[in-house]
């Protein structure tokens, strides 16, 4: 990938971002890539030499990267393992995580682990709830340590790092998070399901491999893939430019005006949007015949 610095940054960001060290190793598929897109994978491999972005573009993962740093280099206490690279075979495949936090301790002759991973996001991806990808990462984490350690996994948490958390706001509204760090719990599946999730996608990415190496076929993005927001419906009055109501389908919106004794109340269709795409937020957009698909129809 051509890494660009269209806003004249200081060499150091530009030195740290070239230099990353970031490496699955030697697995074939690392615990990201495992949980997202078959598609998206094989087209940053295919499209690698003329894939581009700006410097400015990695600033918040440069920042992950630091906080990541700064709390593994912590000494830790007994029993807890920080930044552990881990890794599985799993159908001819070898999967590989890094776990950044572990506290294993004995409890009635048995091994336990809690696991916590470091995420350093927005107040507002906190508020929206957990995030799919969060639980599907640290339920994976955890299939990877019981692989590979005498120990059951017991819980598996968030710790969320809150970059954009006001004080002023947090005085104001109580729902707002009250400090800049909270901690999340994740629903831990059980290793049934842990081990069926990843066999399924290492399955998805297997086939997508071999689908673009034998026949330059690509499977789909679904729609949570597209980070896809559905279309809504608002109600709205004349020359008002915010909406009274904004419900899910035309039905609930008509049966809402029909149940009003405002005659000027109508509805507007607000398009859904294919987040992820028109963001570019994949990095491999440009490229992606799919997208040009839900562009043109």
């Amino acid at each position: 990938m051509k890494l660009t610095n269209k806003f004249n940054l200081p060499k150091p960001f530009e030195d740290f971002i070239r230099n990353d060290k970031y490496s699955r190793g030697d697995a074939d598929i690392s615990v990201t890539e495992l949980i997202d897109s078959p598609r998206i994978r094989q087209m940053k491999r295919i499209h690698a030499d003329n894939m581009e972005q700006d410097i400015s573009d990695r600033i918040w993962s440069l920042f992950g990267t630091a906080v990541h740093h700064i709390l593994e280099s912590a000494e830790p206490d007994r029993g807890v393992v920080n930044e552990q690279r881990l890794s599985a075979e799993v159908d001819g495949w070898v999967l590989s995580g890094a776990v950044d936090y572990q506290r294993v301790y004995p409890e009635n002759g048995k091994m336990f682990v809690d696991v916590v991973d470091y995420k350093v996001t927005s107040v507002w991806s906190l508020l929206l709830g957990e995030k799919p990808e969060w639980e599907k990462q640290l339920n994976t984490y955890a299939f990877l340590i019981e692989k590979n350690k005498n120990a059951t996994v017991r819980s598996i948490k968030i710790c969320a790092i809150l970059r954009d958390w006001s004080r002023r706001k947090a005085e104001q509204d109580p729902s707002y998070p009250q400090a800049p760090v909270e901690m999340v719990d994740v629903k831990l599946w059980s290793f049934q399901r842990r081990e069926d999730f990843v066999k399924e996608n290492i399955q998805l990415h297997q086939n997508a491999e071999q689908g673009w190496d034998e026949l330059e076929v690509l499977p789909k993005c679904t729609s949570e893939h597209r980070w896809m927001k559905p279309p809504t419906f608002a109600v709205k009055k004349p020359r008002n430019k915010r909406a009274v109501r904004v419900l899910d389908s035309m039905e609930e919106a008509q049966k809402y005006i029909d149940n009003q004794t405002d005659n000027s109340l109508y509805v507007e269709e607000r398009k859904g949007a294919n987040t992820r795409c028109e963001g570019n937020f994949c990095g491999v957009s440009e490229f992606c015949s799919q997208y040009r698909e839900i562009v043109h129809g």
